[in-house]
């Protein structure tokens, strides 16, 4: 019969299968036959009661790769708002959108547009990670409004320093100089560092347990 892992605790040496034909079957690591497995893995086995034995993984469900790699849904993960993910595929998916990033960066024009484009698997990848941890997607807006009202307070308040301030500046007068860089520099601080803590929130909290609202557990807890 063929299934899919829904949780496997190496350490504990039991896990738990999901079978084609709707049942749940409970197994230990000596029934493994050809190396370990993961959660979403889809197996071959024998059932026996409940309990499922000589089970080993289907051509091409990633057994031998690691569980980060294994499996992986990359159109999901980068372009869907929809279900939850577990922390180690968003840090993959922000790793690959940081490199692709910088890499359009040094590339004229149409480095542009790929910036733009990154923005909709940027947002897919913070929402899922929302969702697992049993929040609203629509606090990933948190992060984006303070960097774009931000943006313009500080590029507001240098333009106004420097009308208030024309003469002194034309003076080369260090302190109108500091009342007008001062506060960009502190809007920018402010920016940085929201958008720092709400990444480490999102990549390092803690999922839910088991399923939530959003779906069920991506590390196939139940």
């Amino acid at each position: 019969m063929r299934g899919e892992v829904l949780s496997y605790d190496a350490a504990a040496g039991a896990g738990l299968i999901s079978g084609d034909d709707g049942a749940r079957y409970s197994f230990n690591t000596a029934s493994l036959r050809g190396g370990s497995v993961h959660a979403g893995q889809k197996v071959d086995f024998v059932p026996v009661g409940g309990e499922a034995t000589e089970i080993m993984a289907l051509s091409g469900s990633g057994l031998g790769l690691p569980p980060q790699v294994a499996g992986f849904d990359w159109q999901h993960l980068l372009f869907s708002f929809n279900g939850r993910s577990r922390r180690s595929h968003f840090w993959i998916g922000w790793l690959i959108l940081l490199g692709v990033g910088v890499i359009a960066g040094w590339l004229p024009l149409i480095g542009a547009l790929i910036s733009l484009a990154l923005i909709w698997p940027n947002l897919a990848i913070g929402v899922k990670r929302l969702h697992d941890m049993g929040h609203t997607g629509w606090l990933i807006v948190v992060p984006w409004a303070v960097t774009i009202i931000g943006t313009f307070v500080a590029f507001g308040s240098v333009g106004l320093q420097a009308i208030l301030n024309a003469q002194a500046l034309e003076n080369e007068d260090p302190a109108a100089i500091f009342a007008l860089i001062g506060p960009m520099f502190g809007w920018f601080g402010l920016i940085i560092l929201v958008n720092l803590g709400f990444l480490l929130w999102i990549g390092l909290a803690e999922g839910t347990r088991g399923p939530n609202r959003f779906g069920p557990d991506p590390k196939g807890q139940v």
